[in-house]
């Protein structure tokens, strides 16, 4: 299931493609690999926050099927 991406994990994707368009057109090595480091950190981040929202998501979901499991267990009883 695709789902679609939130503002703050799309903000970070979109940072990280900034970093990666000036790594491109920096000067000197030292500011290429300034930019990729933080194209790199930019996506960790974007990660953590997409698995942050995930197990969110998952947690807010639990007493609804506790109530569901429960509910099928009343009914087979």
């Amino acid at each position: 299931m695709l789902l679609k991406l939130s503002d703050p994990v799309s903000e970070c994707l979109r940072r990280a493609e900034e970093c990666r368009r000036r790594s491109r057109i920096a000067m000197d090595g030292a500011s290429i690999e300034h930019f990729l480091k933080m194209e790199q950190r930019w996506l960790l981040l974007a990660e953590s926050r997409q698995f942050a929202e995930r197990l969110e998501r998952f947690i807010s979901a639990q007493p609804r099927r506790a109530r569901q499991a429960s509910v099928r267990l009343d009914i087979q009883q």
